[in-house]
């Protein structure tokens, strides 16, 4: 009977060693990949896209602005899906190239207040969260969205 505690005591530390160095590696391969990968590449990406970009597209703030709306019957959807999806997969270390234009010219002659900011940021959160992205990596996402506030808000409220 001694021998055969002796044996499942020997298998649970075993079991519970390399649950551990599983959860180890785990963490530690999650640790070395790139935001882009961690959220999934750019699939993942284009889906969390198509859905951000409906939401602005029906958002009440952002449609009062004329001069947003003005491009948004300018711009195809579909091509602003895809100028994203690109700019979102580069900034977060993936191998696609956004061609676009810098976020200053693009977005200079929107008029784009404080308001339309947060209504946009708002907008970003709940797709993240239908999503399910992860709470670090909303974190990394916003402060890279947050990096380029300066060059999208141009009017003060």
């Amino acid at each position: 009977m001694q021998k055969i505690i002796k044996q499942l005591t020997l298998i649970t530390v075993l079991l519970i060693v390399m649950s551990i160095n599983g959860t180890l590696s785990f963490a530690q391969e999650q640790k070395g990949k790139t935001l882009y990968e961690r959220l999934g590449g750019v699939y993942a990406i284009a889906t969390v896209v198509d859905d951000f970009i409906e939401r602005l597209l029906v958002n009440d703030v952002l449609n009062a602005n004329p001069a947003i709306k003005e491009a948004r019957d300018r711009v195809p959807k579909a091509g602003l899906k895809f100028r994203v999806t690109a700019l979102v997969c580069q900034v977060t270390g993936g191998p696609e190239v956004y061609t676009g234009r810098r976020m200053k010219d693009a977005h200079k002659h929107l008029n784009i207040t404080e308001k339309e900011w947060d209504a946009m940021v708002a907008d970003f959160k709940k797709t993240l969260d239908k999503f399910k992205v992860p709470q670090k990596e909303q974190n990394e996402l916003f402060a890279i969205v947050g990096s380029t506030k300066s060059d999208i808000v141009m009017v003060s409220e």
